[in-house]
């Protein structure tokens, strides 16, 4: 009888804090979501007119935008981002159609806001950027500079930028 009233106390405070552990793991995964970007450069523009500021894709820029979609098509985007351009439009759109999502507009003087930190926390994100534009982006989520412009005539780099919790890890392939 003694051993049934001590071991009813014990199996309530067993219970409670299983219980309590399973939530705690539920929360801890809530906030340790993942973000994944992915960052590219726009595809080889059209440079016969050199006063043209808005160029579109040449022929190897629109085989390169082909490339990168055939490179992307095991990651489920959640989002694809480009700024305005042309060349960085026609860049993304056939990785967009083939994920049938549409491309977001995004500044690329403003970059990094906690806006866009906000609606792509948790998401794996397709960036297409310029030269400049794009490696300043990633420092700014790295806090730090670590990557100057993109030379001029390189259209390969891949940026992934991987944040889980307080970690953040980067790393640049080029892909041909």
């Amino acid at each position: 009888m003694i051993q049934i009233l001590i071991m009813k106390p014990f199996c309530t405070f067993l219970l409670i804090a299983l219980l309590s552990s399973t939530v705690w793991s539920q929360e801890e995964r809530l906030t340790t979501e993942t973000t994944t970007y992915y960052f590219i450069r726009h595809a080889e523009k059209d440079r016969t007119d050199a006063t043209n500021k808005n160029p579109e894709l040449n022929a190897l820029g629109e085989k390169r935008a082909e490339q990168w979609r055939n490179y992307f098509k095991n990651i489920d985007f959640n989002a694809v981002y480009s700024t305005s351009y042309k060349r960085t439009q026609q860049t993304a759109e056939p990785t967009a159609k083939a994920k049938k999502l549409t491309i977001k507009n995004y500044d690329p003087v403003t970059l990094y806001s906690p806006e866009f930190a906000k609606e792509t926390k948790g998401k794996r994100v397709l960036i297409v950027g310029h030269s400049d534009t794009t490696p300043a982006f990633v420092n700014m989520i790295l806090g730090r500079t670590k990557y100057n412009d993109i030379d001029d005539n390189d259209n390969s780099k891949l940026f992934i930028i991987t944040i889980s919790g307080d970690q953040i890890t980067d790393q640049v392939l080029s892909i041909n």
